[in-house]
């Protein structure tokens, strides 16, 4: 073999060899890209799973720390409206203070009738929603106002009133007066007459 022919095919030769090393090099960069798109996928999937596990961790957190609050709220607030039980509340206050009423009052019913006014289909009414005014920013507790008042022949005295109201107040069923009206007596100053209304909170079951 002449060194011509020698030369040429070593010239050859390497050329192949630096193709090779060229579409080796370009190999091994595409699976280097692949891999760290893949690597950057499973970091970010990873960051998801542990953002929700902290999320599920206080979801968890907030249940158990409001647990002992939801039990405290249908501790203090009455779950059913029942209008017998506040008249005979209603009315074993105002007889500890001496006081007759004549009249105690609830709204109208909405029992039975659609938002026209139509009779409702059978089971689609909520009885237990019925008379109900819902209170604002406290989801699921309603309000449902009661009136009360005296006349002219059940006047009372002032303090006789001011210890109604506050019984009212401290009652678990009755505990807020939303209105109050005052009517002095022509005849007798220190004796009223007067009309309440007082706002009983519900939070149905």
């Amino acid at each position: 073999m002449t060194a011509k022919r020698l030369n040429i095919l070593l010239l050859v030769t390497l050329a192949a060899l630096l193709v090779g090393l060229v579409g080796a090099t370009y190999g091994v960069s595409g699976m280097l890209k692949t891999k760290s798109q893949q690597l950057a996928s499973d970091r970010a999937q990873a960051q998801q799973l542990a953002d929700q596990q902290i999320g599920l961790i206080k979801s968890k957190s907030d249940i158990a720390r409001y647990a002992d609050l939801e039990k405290i709220t249908k501790a203090i607030v009455p779950q059913d409206k029942d209008q017998a039980q506040a008249v005979r509340e209603i009315t074993n206050i105002a007889s500890t203070n001496h006081i007759s009423l004549t009249s105690i009052t609830f709204p109208s019913s909405t029992l039975g009738a659609t938002a026209s006014g139509t009779p409702s289909a059978a089971g689609s009414a909520k009885p237990n929603l019925s008379q109900l005014t819902p209170v604002t920013n406290i989801p699921g507790v309603y309000n449902l106002q009661i009136t009360i008042g005296n006349n002219g022949n059940n006047t009372v005295t002032f303090s006789q009133l001011d210890a109604f109201l506050r019984g009212l107040e401290n009652n678990r069923r009755t505990a807020a007066v939303s209105s109050l009206s005052i009517q002095p007596q022509a005849n007798s100053a220190n004796r009223l007459v007067f009309t309440l209304i007082i706002s009983t909170y519900i939070k149905p079951s």
